[in-house]
């Protein structure tokens, strides 16, 4: 008999959430509500900011966070080409055009440097993505908006994740996603966290058809509103997130250890001072390896071992975008070699610690023997 398949991601559902999404169904009040509110209130907590703002999906969250600082024709963000679409769907969707900094290729995140070179006098907008469950270098890159430039931070990957001890989130507007396969989900879901006072109520009433009460209408707004069933998925998440990221932490601990000398295969990189919450353990399968990235995916496959490609190609390489208005394609070398090499491999807290034995020893076996 085969061994059962190893899963890329694991969503398990305990008995408070199924509680409280039986209490939200008994009360009859199964839209936004007193839910969530408390999701919120907990999720603000989380990322130590004054406000947390809870949207229907991580790519409202971005859209939601440019209309609030205005953003629309004319103006320019800058961002990693290394990510996925949503955030470049955001900056096209506010009529702004996207600027893409480079990668660190150890990183995967943006490189600070080139993010300054990207800096035009039409730059409103900083966006950073904290990519796989590690901060982009906010210690160097937050000092780039010193001049009145606004930062964004596309946080949908890194729940946790804290750079010298600060929450991602806390930079700037924080933009997460809770989809189905986060490290919090909510099945589809989003929030916008912020110690600012005035975007959080412009974005409360952005989120809200433009209505502060009920047919009173300030701005034009939208329905971007989460649902109290949603929010009562995500809350029992939040008061185990430290508990499942370390989880995440200690698979990624064995994984390193088992693949350190692999040859051609190069682990993740921690950065010095941030949390790694391990969305995604993504390694690089290098020209020097026995076999090239699609290979060993396809190899893992028949081991009965999910993977994933995140992302195949650099954001901007698809032919809607090649020739949009919107997008300022310049070279990004480090983006998309990385976009042929990465490959991530289960790290997910329900992984058994014969499951990531399992990964090492087929990895191994398909590149060192």
């Amino acid at each position: 008999m085969s061994a059962p398949t190893i899963s890329l991601s694991g969503v398990h559902v305990g008995e408070e959430t199924e509680r409280l999404v039986l209490d939200v169904l008994r009360s009859g009040q199964i839209a936004q509500g007193p839910m969530v509110a408390r999701l919120e209130r907990e999720f603000a907590t989380l990322c130590g900011v004054q406000h947390a703002i809870a949207v229907t999906n991580g790519t409202v969250a971005l859209v939601a966070a440019l209309q609030a600082l205005g953003i629309g024709p004319g103006d320019e963000v800058v961002t990693s080409p290394f990510t996925f679409v949503a955030t470049l769907n955001a900056i096209l969707g506010c009529g702004a055009v996207a600027r893409f900094a480079d990668i660190d290729p150890r990183t995967f995140t943006v490189d600070p440097a080139a993010v300054a070179d990207a800096i035009t006098p039409r730059t409103r907008v900083l966006m950073p993505v904290h990519l796989y469950g590690q901060a982009a270098d906010m210690a160097r890159i937050a000092p780039l908006a010193a001049d009145g430039l606004a930062v964004v931070e596309d946080a949908a990957q890194a729940h946790g994740a804290t750079v010298d001890g600060r929450a991602v989130g806390s930079f700037g507007l924080g933009c997460f996603s809770l989809y189905g396969t986060k490290n919090v989900t909510s099945g589809e879901g989003g929030m916008i966290t912020t110690d600012d006072d005035v975007l959080a109520d412009t974005l409360r009433v952005l989120r809200n058809e433009g209505m502060r009460a009920r047919y009173q209408y300030e701005r034009v707004g939208y329905n971007y509103r989460l649902t109290d069933v949603q929010a009562a998925i995500a809350i029992p998440q939040l008061a185990h997130l430290a508990d499942s990221n370390e989880r995440r932490r200690v698979n990624a601990a064995s994984l390193d250890r088992g693949l350190a000398d692999v040859p051609g295969l190069r682990t993740p990189l921690v950065t010095r001072g941030h949390t790694h919450v391990f969305h995604q353990y993504t390694v690089r399968v290098t020209r020097d390896s026995r076999l090239d990235r699609d290979e060993l995916a396809r190899h893992l496959a028949e081991n009965g071992i999910e993977t994933g490609i995140y992302y195949p190609r650099v954001v901007h390489d698809y032919d809607c975008y090649r020739t949009h208005p919107g997008v300022v394609a310049t070279p990004v070398p480090n983006a998309e070699r990385a976009a042929r090499e990465v490959l991530s491999l289960p790290v997910h807290p329900h992984l058994s610690t014969n499951d990531v034995d399992r990964v090492v020893d087929v990895v191994r076996r398909a590149l060192c023997e």
